[in-house]
């Protein structure tokens, strides 16, 4: 190995040397921003949104810098069409691997439980309310498309028991739900009505 690699040409040591020791930090950054470990640096992308120059998009530059580089010599191509293809190839990974986590970060926003969507929702006690805030419960509502179980509070005079339908009429800044009694919305009739036989009909059927 050490042989083989002192016998290369300087240029193709250098690509060497960038893809490889790119390839092994690519494959740890990746897999801690997969699997948390770099949940700090996730969330800096978050807040800066589509971040073109950043340390992950810096090392997917180099990596493929050196794979597309030693490509080239491979291929036979001159030094400097080998530098300028290598370049290209390393901005459109930067280019791919910002869009790649600013896509990311919006999915993760879309799914962000906003709990102002929930006001004048109707939902169900799922654990008893005390009354007046004296006791917190649980309520059964529906926000952003899906069924959760969310804290409650009521300023009712007489305790929200299981099974109680609610409505929601505030929300606190800490996320708590402001709830009171109230009636499950009337769903709207699928019954159609028969069309009213006419009167020439109906003595055809009585004759």
């Amino acid at each position: 190995m050490a042989e083989w690699f002192s016998n290369l040409e300087l240029l193709s040591k250098i690509y060497w040397l960038t893809a490889i020791i790119g390839s092994i930090v690519f494959s740890v950054v990746m897999i801690m921003a997969f699997t948390g470990g770099d949940a700090d640096d996730i969330d800096a992308d978050v807040e800066a949104g589509f971040q073109f120059i950043s340390f992950k998009n810096l090392v997917g530059f180099f990596t493929i810098f050196g794979w597309s580089g030693i490509a080239c010599i491979d291929a036979g191509l001159s030094t400097p069409a080998t530098i300028i293809i290598s370049t290209i190839c390393g901005l459109l990974m930067m280019v791919i691997m910002a869009a790649l986590f600013y896509f990311i970060s919006k999915l993760s926003d879309s799914g962000t439980l906003n709990y102002k969507n929930a006001l004048d929702a109707v939902g169900e006690v799922y654990l008893t309310i005390g009354a007046d805030r004296s006791k917190m419960g649980k309520v059964s509502i529906s926000v952003q498309g899906s069924m959760r179980e969310l804290d409650a509070l009521t300023d009712s005079l007489t305790p929200l028991k299981t099974g109680t339908i609610i409505k929601v009429l505030d929300v606190t800044s800490n996320g708590i739900l402001i709830v009171d009694q109230t009636r499950k919305p009337i769903e709207a009739s699928t019954v159609q009505n028969e069309p009213l036989l006419s009167n020439n009909t109906q003595k055809k059927i009585s004759n």
